[in-house]
């Protein structure tokens, strides 16, 4: 097993990915965030248009600004004016002009064959123009171009922002008991107002944004102990694993025999790890969780991870594949990237988000890539180094060291085989007091090729089990 490891790892680096904590959200992350949030405040997202990314670019500002938002359903029959006789019959009157004007300029478009060349070429009386150019220039071609007689169109985000200056000025002239602000004064608010407007949007912004009073679906992530399980795990296993089972059968095509509960079990809820509780550590402890994403009282998605003391490992997610649009796996990486942050208010030094293994030979992986600041770590130096430096280098070679610092020292020969760390009976103790007191055949060779390995370091800090 650890020759084939060895073999793996030669045709490829096969690394570690490490993400900062202050993670810095690409356009494509706030997209998803943006549809999720339209998504639970507006409902269905145009999931059908395959291949579309259905996107609404200021649902962050309806909701972050409570700017008033109601489509035609939620107007009232009170603010609608009935129409009376005489505004019927103005009505009328002017489509009819509009009519005749518009058949005017397509018998004169035809004899021309261009309304912008006839009218170029059309002479007129000194100081005067001719009532074809004045047309051309009041009504473009039907269905195409902005009418230039009316003042242009104004971006929703610019009048956005107008209103929410106006409405500062006015609280602050509310506050001020002395005369109104006076032009200084606003230009400083107006500078203010812009410097805090282009601060750009974290995570938590669009995660725990509040959703309007009408919002279609609502939205709750629970964090379950997995290993010893909590009776809320117990409580909701087996919906849990249906949602487990359709989601290997539907993604990765598993047949329906392949996941069954002993192999969900052993795969994602027995762990290695002993829950912990410390004072200085998370409210939630330390070892092995779950965390449900439960969407109207259901499960549809569940991420597994383990709380470590420096980080927050992301082991696997599965989710009901009815809600892939919603591209729930970038959702959850973005959610976990932001409970990490809460755990580290608590807890100082967990400070990490952990993605496992990065290889940049498989596109499956490219992915991990994506979250920045992150680190990858030297196969053979173990020194995480930025992931900026370490994509050309993979570009170039499926396998390389990642650190270029010929001061590194290199890890890979075991010069102490006493000091591997040997887990044996429940009892951490170094190789040399195991080998004393095991009985039976020598397991030297073995040891000293897992050591050789993870390396001098690696073998002192992990813990190799022996029964």
């Amino acid at each position: 097993m650890a020759k084939k490891w060895k073999i793996c790892l030669q045709a490829h680096n096969e690394s570690n990915v490490l993400s900062s904590i202050y993670n810095k959200t690409s356009k494509s992350h706030k997209k998803v965030l943006k549809k999720m949030l339209k998504f639970l405040s507006k409902g269905d997202v145009s999931k059908a248009v395959a291949g579309e990314e259905p996107m609404d670019s200021h649902i962050e500002d309806i909701v972050s600004d409570n700017y008033e938002y109601r489509n035609e359903s939620h107007v009232s029959q009170a603010e609608l004016t009935p129409f009376s006789v005489d505004d019927t019959e103005r009505v009328e009157t002017e489509d009819k002009e509009k009519e005749e004007v518009k058949d005017e300029v397509n018998v004169k478009k035809v004899e021309s064959g261009s309304l912008q060349i006839h009218g170029a070429e059309d002479t007129a009386a000194p100081g005067e123009s001719s009532h074809l150019t004045k047309t051309a220039h009041a009504l473009p071609k039907p269905g195409k171009g902005a009418d230039l007689s009316k003042p242009p169109c104004r971006k929703a985000k610019d009048i956005r922002k107008e209103r929410k200056l106006q409405k500062l000025l006015q609280n602050q002239t509310c506050v001020c008991d002395g005369p109104a602000l006076q032009a200084g004064d606003q230009a400083l608010l107006l500078q203010n107002s812009k410097s805090k407007a282009n601060q750009p949007k974290t995570i938590e912004d669009f995660i725990f944004a509040s959703l309007p009073d009408d919002a279609v679906h609502k939205l709750e992530v629970r964090v379950v102990r997995s290993s010893p399980p909590s009776s809320q795990f117990k409580a909701t296993f087996q919906e849990s694993y249906q949602v487990y089972k359709r989601y290997q059968m539907v993604i990765h095509k598993d047949p329906p025999d392949k996941p069954t509960i002993n192999q969900f079990t052993r795969f994602l809820c027995d762990s290695p790890l002993e829950a912990e509780n410390l004072p200085s550590g998370p409210d939630c402890g330390y070892g092995s969780f779950h965390q449900q994403y439960w969407l109207d009282g259901k499960i549809i998605a569940v991420g597994v991870i383990d709380i470590l003391p420096c980080c927050v490992s992301s082991v696997y997610l599965y989710y009901d594949p009815d809600y892939s649009f919603l591209s729930l796996g970038v959702y959850s990486a973005l959610r976990e990237i932001a409970f990490t942050r809460q755990l580290h208010e608590k807890a100082s030094d967990l400070c990490f988000y952990y993605m496992g293994f990065y290889i940049h030979s498989c596109p499956k992986m490219r992915y991990k890539g994506q979250y920045r600041p992150s680190d990858l770590l030297c196969p053979e130096t173990y020194v995480w180094t930025p992931i900026e430096q370490c994509l050309p280098l993979l570009e170039r070679s499926k396998y390389c060291r990642l650190n270029q610092d010929v001061k590194a020292v290199d890890e890979g020969c075991v010069k102490e085989l006493g000091r591997v760390k040997v887990l044996h009976k429940r009892t951490v103790m170094p190789y040399s007091v195991y080998k004393r007191r095991r009985k039976g055949p020598s397991d030297e060779a073995s040891v000293q090729q897992y050591a050789s390995l993870v390396g001098q370091t690696c073998s002192e800090r992990m813990l190799l089990f022996r029964s």
